[in-house]
């Protein structure tokens, strides 16, 4: 079922699990410690804290001795095998986001507030010119809320099926080079047309995940993070959700 779900959606939507719990409550104290440290890294004018690999979990996931355990995670593992997690990201967000930031153009901002910045993970801007290559083959997106919010706090927001549409664009930019340089193969032009694709052609969907939720991506599925809205509902710390985002051994696995 969550295999011809994520084949065919891109996403999976788990509902509350009580063995997530325990992970949940030991994770949170310390990802509210990753916020306070002096070096934490805040933008979109203080309302995003980036957080990539930022929670102190040991390689099969758990933290402070509590495994991470649920029928998200099996069947994670049952799809992809075990792969070891890295630390993972925590994607905090607090009233007001998106806020402009002093170094960030119009253009990038806007694109925050009117496409949610969507995106596929592991395209990084390389060079100068920051031309997109996929230099962090994921496997998948593993997505666990840490703290209870509202609906409209900032919650992760995708396209569905979009997964079909990014795969295929990117498997025309890459086919034609050997498969060992697809690491250094520029799929800019071939990821922007893709997105506009999408977002004429596929649903935009909300994902608002609670503690003990969790969701699974598809690793070609377009996905961002809505504004906050209006009087949304956090705690002080802001929306916190932590993402396990495994690798593959190359682009070729990944593709």
């Amino acid at each position: 079922m969550v295999a011809a779900a994520l084949a065919a959606r891109g996403w999976v939507r788990f509902p509350a699990d009580p063995a997530l719990l325990p992970w949940v409550r030991a994770a949170l104290p310390l990802a509210q410690a990753a916020l306070a440290e002096p070096g934490a890294l805040w933008r979109a004018g203080g309302t995003w804290f980036v957080g990539v690999d930022a929670l102190a979990n040991a390689p099969d996931g758990s933290v402070a001795g509590v495994p991470l355990t649920g029928r998200a995670i099996e069947a994670a593992r049952h799809l992809f095998g075990p792969l070891p997690f890295h630390r993972a990201q925590l994607s905090v967000t607090r009233p007001g986001y998106p806020r402009p930031d002093a170094d960030e153009t119009a253009a990038s901002h806007r694109y925050r507030l009117t496409r949610d910045a969507a995106h596929v993970d592991g395209l990084l801007p390389i060079g100068a010119a920051r031309r997109r290559m996929i230099r962090e083959p994921h496997a998948y997106i593993l997505g666990l809320a840490l703290n209870p919010t509202g609906p409209g706090a900032a919650p992760l927001v995708v396209w569905d099926r979009s997964h079909r549409i990014m795969a295929a664009a990117f498997a025309r930019a890459l086919v034609p080079h050997d498969p060992a340089g697809w690491a250094d193969v520029d799929v800019t032009e071939a990821y922007q047309d893709a997105r506009r694709e999408v977002f004429a052609r596929c649903d935009r969907l909300v994902l608002h995940g609670q503690p003990g939720e969790a969701v699974l991506l598809h690793r070609h599925l377009l996905h961002g993070v809505a504004p906050w809205a209006d009087g949304a509902l956090a705690p002080p710390d802001g929306r916190i959700v932590a993402y396990f985002r495994p690798e593959l051994r190359n682009v070729r696995d990944w593709l």
